[in-house]
């Protein structure tokens, strides 16, 4: 028997995103593309204008924001088509152009920061004051202050810009040949049954009873990565010596130093985290020794590390996620449920099941001027629950923000991403916890619980010390190898495992080429970890009912880009410049291994 993932055509309508709001059709796409490419002149006749008054500087900022809202629009719609069929070609090809018209807008648009720091911030704080089209602006000027050791001529940012394209071709080529032509062996199960493996269904294998099937599908996706493993590994260094270019281009001391303070993070946010993270590896050595008790297994292998520790695997469809999910948001108000469940049920925000050419992973995605929208691949049990939970955390952020924030400040950025997403998958979790009582179930909440912590608290965080090692030798001069990628990451996760996990080291060690989703956002892997970090300090204010925690909380959603990340979370109650919400996830977590290894002794 081969079990085989369903073609496009036979997902029902109801459970793929609704495009069609986006974009009538690929006709009214390609319409709208080649009106963009007229519009970029709009942006170039405003070159050397800026310096002459508010009212140009306020004529500028109406066009450039019609001029990139229109732009995102176009980036939204080619990045929905191509996502969930990664052989369509026409899709794949809207998607280049779409990059392709970004790169030329951000060109187009890159005398802007350098012509107004020659302005300078006194006399735009003097322009705010007289221009009421220009009363938002304050921030925007703090912002760019900040960036002004960093800011090159109006030629070299136009320069920088139009390399953003071409620029992106190694991730693209690392993706294209991750979610289209890797070429994953059938796994087999006790009964010798064949299963087809893909992106979609990955996670589903690794998290099924059958352990036979479960050795054979992590296998398989593993030797699958390391047949191209040189090929990936050249991308991947493309793209490191890409960010130590833009960062040696802008006068950044690294690029760590480039990624965080061009985010408005210091870098020893990012410190903090790592040495945080590696004082606590015994609480991840002490899960390892229980869950193999759990299991009931003398040695436990990196496929057992999702193994359902229940006697049955919950099933849970996506109409008892929804009303699951809705129950456990309920702290946070009616209006925000009412919201939600608008967008999964009214408004097609997620494009629900996986089906064969789908990429890896599940993201939330939309524009100023569309819904929320989701790609996932859900499998009816928890951990499909779980990332439902974890992407809608990301669309009502972006609603909110939207709702609120002038278009300006309509993005959050990075660091503040991951907070709501987690946020909302630890306030589900404690509300399961709470409210079922089923022993299979609870065991598979804790399940979802640690397979969260283990991606973001414990992956992410060891994939973040492979980026700053792999950033640093490029910045000396060397050119890592396929080989050397793996050895490195081998002996991070082997720390990380401290003897408790039987190696494979070089199936262990390929992990870097499964996530060529975020490698290529430079140090995009340790905001998992901070994310998760104050997501959970952010929850137990509410779940502990402290005064005023549900409105900090909405302040935080509201707030986009209104300030920088760290003031905005501090305002909401948890403050990333100190380890202590990263020492206080990780009470957390042994709380969670405690009550894991309370029902093994019953």
């Amino acid at each position: 028997m081969t079990t085989a993932l369903r073609e496009r055509a036979d997902i029902a309508n109801e459970r793929k995103w609704n495009d069609v709001s986006v974009f009538p059709s690929r006709q009214a796409w390609e319409s709208a593309a080649q009106d963009l490419v007229e519009q970029i002149g709009d942006l170039e006749g405003f070159r050397g204008t800026l310096s002459q008054g508010p009212a140009v500087l306020a004529d500028w900022l109406e066009v450039k924001e019609r001029v990139f809202r229109d732009a995102t629009k176009l980036w939204v719609y080619a990045g929905m088509a191509s996502s969930v069929d990664s052989a369509d070609q026409e899709a794949a090809s809207m998607r280049d152009r779409a990059r392709g018209l970004f790169g030329r807008l951000i060109s187009a648009a890159a005398f802007e920061a350098p012509e107004l720091l020659a302005v300078g911030a006194e006399t735009l704080k003097e322009w705010i004051a007289s221009e009421p089209r220009l009363a938002d602006l304050g921030h925007y000027v703090e912002r760019l202050e900040a960036r002004r050791p960093f800011v090159r001529s109006s030629e070299v940012e136009a320069l920088l810009g139009a390399v953003s394209d071409p620029f992106s071709t190694a991730n693209s080529i690392h993706g294209v040949l991750a979610n289209v032509d890797l070429a994953i062996a059938q796994a087999i199960d006790s009964h010798g049954d064949h299963h087809e493996v893909g992106q979609g269904n990955i996670g589903a294998h690794v998290t099924d009873p059958d352990r036979t099937l479960r050795e054979s599908a992590w296998k398989a996706y593993a030797d699958a990565h390391l047949a191209t493993k040189n090929t990936m590994a050249s991308c991947l260094l493309t793209g490191l010596k890409q960010d130590v270019f833009m960062a040696r281009a802008r006068n950044y001391e690294s690029s760590l130093e480039a990624s965080l303070r061009a985010s408005h993070v210091p870098v020893e946010v990012f410190h903090n985290l790592i040495d945080t993270f590696s004082k606590n590896l015994p609480t991840w050595h002490r899960y390892w020794r229980v869950r193999r008790r759990a299991l009931g297994y003398d040695t436990l292998h990196p496929w057992d590390l999702k193994a359902p520790l229940g006697k049955t695997k919950p099933a849970v469809s996506y109409e008892q996620a929804i009303e699951w999910i809705a129950e456990g948001m309920r702290p946070l108000g009616d209006a925000y449920v009412t919201d939600m469940v608008a967008g999964l049920e009214e408004h097609r925000w997620v494009d629900v099941y996986p089906n064969r050419g789908k990429r890896a992973g599940a993201f939330s995605s939309g524009s100023a001027d569309t819904h929320p929208f989701i790609m996932m691949s859900y499998t009816d049990d928890l951990f499909g629950l779980s990332t439902l939970a974890h992407e809608l955390g990301h669309s009502m952020h972006s609603l909110r923000s939207k709702r609120t924030q002038p278009w300006i400040y309509g993005n959050y950025g990075l660091f503040a991403a991951e907070v709501a997403s987690n946020f909302n998958q630890a306030l589900v979790r404690a509300w399961l916890l709470e409210n079922l009582d089923d022993t299979d179930v609870l065991l598979g909440v804790l399940e979802e619980a640690f397979s969260n912590f283990h991606r973001y608290f414990f992956v992410m965080p060891t994939l973040a010390r492979f980026e700053l090692d792999m950033h640093e030798r490029v910045e000396r001069g060397e050119a890592p190898g396929a080989d050397e990628m793996i050895a490195y990451l081998a002996d991070r996760f082997a720390e990380g495992y401290g003897g408790e996990v039987e190696m494979d080291r070089e199936r262990v060690g390929i992990t870097w080429a499964k996530f060529h989703t975020h490698l290529y956002s430079s140090f995009y892997t340790y905001q998992y970890a901070t994310g998760i970090s104050a997501a959970h300090a952010l929850a137990a204010r509410v779940l502990s009912g402290e005064e005023s925690a549900v409105d900090d909380y909405h302040g935080f959603l509201s707030a986009g880009g209104s300030d920088f990340p760290l003031n905005i979370l501090r305002r909401a109650g948890v403050d990333m410049t100190t380890p202590e919400p990263v020492d206080r996830a990780f009470e957390t977590l042994s709380g969670l291994v405690d009550r894991l290894e309370a029902i093994v002794d019953a």
